[in-house]
């Protein structure tokens, strides 16, 4: 990828994030960009390499994409399947699977969780646990035995631990800058 592709990419996507992004995050205290960029600073935080703050960053991405596609909406609580969508969209810009694969684990991360840990499920905010229903409910057996063969399993629930504690009102953000500074680097890696 030449740093001209590389340097529209990351514009594209911080214009999602400039235009979406004051946008509320379906009933939480924060919006959709104070979530992610604390999300990210969580990863940085605990030392995480720059795929996993990268996937912080951009895991409800498909909230941000799906608002051009006028993608089907759960009854005001975000986009349908935003996190396949953010997957898709994060893997045909050229990110690294790692990054795709954590971006589409949130929500399954979370199934998984209120179905091995009931405590939990009375730790989620009301709107996670509203979207909780639409989005599957809590995992089977089946299903978690499944997830936890999963390679980047470990990962998966990190990340979902982050994005619930991500809500938090009036934490200093780190700027869009910084971020697009970790794309731009990890795009010409790939």
């Amino acid at each position: 990828m030449t740093q001209q592709e590389v340097t529209q990419i990351v514009k594209e996507i911080l214009a999602l994030y400039e235009q979406y992004g004051d946008a509320d995050y379906i009933g939480e205290p924060v919006s959709q960009l104070e979530h992610m960029c604390q999300c990210a600073q969580l990863a940085e935080e605990e030392g995480y390499d720059n795929e996993v703050i990268l996937a912080a960053f951009m895991h409800d991405i498909g909230h941000l994409c799906g608002n051009l596609l006028s993608a089907a909406e759960m009854n005001g609580f975000g986009i349908v399947d935003h996190e396949k969508l953010g997957e898709v969209y994060i893997r045909s810009k050229g990110f690294s699977e790692k990054v795709a694969k954590l971006v589409g684990s949130h929500v399954a991360s979370k199934r998984y969780l209120t179905f091995k840990y009931p405590e939990y499920y009375a730790k989620l905010s009301p709107a996670s646990k509203e979207t909780l229903v639409m989005q599957g409910g809590t995992m089977t057996v089946e299903e978690a035995e499944a997830f936890e063969q999963e390679e980047l399993f470990h990962l998966y629930v990190t990340l979902r631990r982050w994005d619930e504690e991500a809500k938090r009102e009036n934490v200093p953000l780190v700027s869009l800058q910084h971020y697009e500074r970790i794309m731009e680097e990890h795009l010409l890696k790939q």
